[in-house]
């Protein structure tokens, strides 16, 4: 069965599912925070927030959603979880001003006979009853089949009593969930159109989970099926490997088949970034759509490709999702590549200059040194003048930490021509070491760039003794830098790439006064 092209519904349960991620709690605000975004910036069709009676501050969490919805007009597109509990998850939810109940029901024989200890019947009544008084007090109810993959599979008999004896409640829409994961597209299909030949009246949505990868795939399946809605989640957050990733299911359903979704592009990187910081789970780089690499082209054939005739662009392009194409450095880079870095930098070399850059760029690349574009300038300054830039060098430094103590930090540090020390203290070691080396740039009327972002890590799998990378995120005039730095102890790390950042800064600072006094 064919969807219009604006029929399909999405429906995101970041706030719900995505929470029974391991170590992932959401306060309050920071729900509250997503919801909005989902519904005003991604503008997805509707949102599940949370499950009835968890705790206190989910009803806190779930009443500043509902609030906010409602002065936008969206409340009936905010839903809650809710269960057969004798109205306990009715009153919960109307408590927290909610209008949309989310019932969850058994949708395996196994589920019904071991966990609840019921007959089929016995479920039905208890149902039906749960239904009525959620409908009489004014909820609008939808209603999950729990395991209904497993059930169909194992007592297609089961579901078919079960849909029969809940086709006439007034429900929604009924919630088909691959709840362990283990379907395949075959199977969704199959599925999925039995259930909707069988019961043409009725609406359907398909929830996945993606324990074998194949989420986005079974949503593509089930929307060609006939589903009226698809669950997924920002970051394809969810219990064990999660759910649809909403960037992945949004993106298909407009490219692969031709369907129209509400959803706006453009906000689904800024909306995972702001889930990834609430949540704590970093995205994969290479995660389709909003993973950081996925618009960088490492191979020389392709940036040459690209430079010619855009031979590597696709329908998938970073431009629809507020983002630019880049072309990374490294042992696989050619003439193209470097290229196109120089032309996003400004910069222009020599042919000769550019092939000796190039060389030292798969010199690096070949040592297993990861090189961006902020190195671009550190690796032709190297090039052409034989080392890096060195206006600021440490020449001496001691750190110290003491438990309920502040750190401190002496520094003997050449500024240009100039040898100067100084101390200072602070929360930590490297916080000790800035504030020694501000005193210092004061002197010579210089400041640091304000600190966007700090990231520490070892290689997967390393040891104590590992190197530590420190990638420091700075707002510079001329927009974000990113220096790294690279050391055995973490503040020395950090302190290299604060290094690197303050050369740049002079060095610029120097380029731009020659180019307006070409004699200086």
């Amino acid at each position: 069965m064919n969807q219009p092209a604006s029929a399909i519904e999405i429906l995101d349960t970041t706030l719900r599912d995505g929470e029974q991620t391991h170590g992932v709690s959401f306060s309050p605000a920071e729900k509250t925070n997503i919801g909005k975004a989902l519904l005003e910036r991604v503008r997805v069709d509707r949102i599940e927030v949370a499950s009835a009676r968890v705790s206190r501050g989910e009803i806190e969490a779930v009443s500043g959603i509902i609030d906010w919805a409602r002065g936008a007009g969206l409340a009936d597109r905010v839903e809650v979880l809710g269960f057969v509990d004798h109205g306990k998850s009715v009153d919960w939810i109307l408590k927290s001003g909610g209008r949309v109940i989310n019932l969850l029901a058994k949708g395996s024989e196994k589920h019904c006979r071991h966990q609840l200890g019921k007959t089929l019947g016995e479920h039905l009544n208890d149902l039906r009853a749960n239904i009525e008084l959620a409908r009489e007090k004014g909820l609008a109810v939808n209603l999950y089949l729990e395991d209904w993959s497993n059930g169909y599979r194992d007592s297609r008999g089961f579901v078919y009593r079960l849909m029969d004896g809940l086709a006439d409640t007034g429900v929604g829409h009924f919630m088909l969930p691959d709840t362990l994961g283990v379907m395949t597209p075959e199977q969704v299909t199959a599925a999925m159109t039995d259930m909707i030949r069988r019961f043409p009246h009725l609406k359907f949505d398909f929830h996945p989970h993606n324990d074998y990868g194949l989420a986005t795939a079974n949503v593509i399946a089930a929307v060609q099926a006939g589903a009226a809605a698809v669950h997924c989640t920002i970051n394809c957050l969810g219990e064990r490997a999660g759910n649809a990733s909403l960037a992945e299911v949004a993106v298909n359903l407009r490219d692969q088949l031709g369907l129209n979704p509400r959803i706006d592009e453009t906000h689904l990187v800024q909306v995972g970034e702001l889930v990834e910081h609430f949540s704590g789970k970093r995205t994969a780089h290479n995660a389709p759509i909003v993973g950081e690499d996925v618009f960088t082209q490492t191979a020389g054939i392709h940036a040459d490709g690209d430079h010619k005739a855009s031979l590597y662009h696709t329908r998938l392009s970073p431009e629809r999702f507020a983002r630019s194409r880049r072309y990374a450095l490294g042992k696989l880079a050619g003439k193209a590549s470097l290229l196109k870095n120089l032309e996003r930098l400004d910069i222009s070399l020599s042919e000769e200059n550019q092939h000796k850059v190039l060389q030292r760029v798969i010199e690096l690349g070949d040592s297993k040194k990861a090189i961006t574009s902020d190195d671009l300038p550190f690796i032709i300054a190297e090039v052409l003048e034989g080392k890096d830039y060195t206006h600021v060098e440490l020449l001496s430094c001691t750190v110290t930490s003491s438990l309920d103590l502040q750190s401190t930090a002496s520094i003997r540090v050449r500024l240009q021509d100039e040898v100067l020390t100084a101390a200072g203290s602070g929360n930590g070691g490297f916080d000790a070491f800035t504030g020694a080396l501000a005193k210092i740039l004061k002197k010579k009327g210089l400041a640091l760039p304000r600190l966007v972002d700090f990231e520490v890590r070892i290689p997967k799998g390393g040891r104590s003794d590992a190197l530590t990378e420190c990638i420091i995120t700075w707002a510079c005039e001329t927009g974000e830098v990113r220096t790294r730095g690279v050391h055995y102890n973490q503040v020395f790390a950090a302190i290299n790439a604060t290094l690197r950042v303050l050369n740049l800064q002079i060095q610029g600072s120097l380029q731009q006064s020659r180019s307006i006094d070409p004699t200086a």
